[in-house]
């Protein structure tokens, strides 16, 4: 489902500890870095797509999390011509996201990444919510910015 301006929907995951860390998804067979993040489906809003995504991707549910907040409005990124082969045909120019910070509420043993049969990551980590980009492709680093920018709001104060 792309929009008129040529960007699929999509949610973004910013998952917190109670240290204010962040959760990085290593990407499968790649040094990339990234929060889980999925297309939303026909008929699914985004809460319910971010629940969805937080399942395939990190094996959590509902109950392993507490929302803190969202961005306001999408956010965009565009992806290089070279990365979308599969989907340039109808007009495709990247992503619009609505992103979620998290806190997770359960243990870090119920993070598992093999819920999926097409895992997204090999290995996970907690870092400090504002580290160095470097590791994110470099054309999602703008709106990493932007969303950890916005969200950071609604931290609480870290656990001691």
């Amino acid at each position: 489902m792309i929009d008129r301006d040529g960007y699929r929907p999509n949610v973004g995951i910013i998952i917190t500890n109670d240290r204010n860390q962040v959760f990085w998804g290593k990407r499968v067979r790649q040094h990339a870095w990234q929060f889980p993040q999925g297309g939303i489906q026909h008929g699914e809003t985004p809460e319910q797509a971010m629940y969805r995504e937080l399942r395939e991707e990190v094996g959590l549910v509902p109950e392993h999390v507490r929302i803190l907040g969202r961005t306001r409005d999408w956010m965009r990124y565009e992806v290089p011509k070279c990365w979308n082969k599969r989907e340039s045909h109808g007009g495709y120019r990247g992503q619009k996201q609505i992103w979620f910070l998290l806190r997770l509420v359960g243990r870090d043993c119920d993070v598992c990444l093999r819920v999926s049969s097409h895992p997204e990551f090999d290995a996970w980590r907690w870092n400090d919510y504002w580290l160095d980009l470097d590791a994110v492709i470099e054309f999602k680093r703008e709106v990493y910015t932007k969303a950890l920018n916005e969200l950071v709001r609604y931290l609480p104060a870290p656990v001691k």
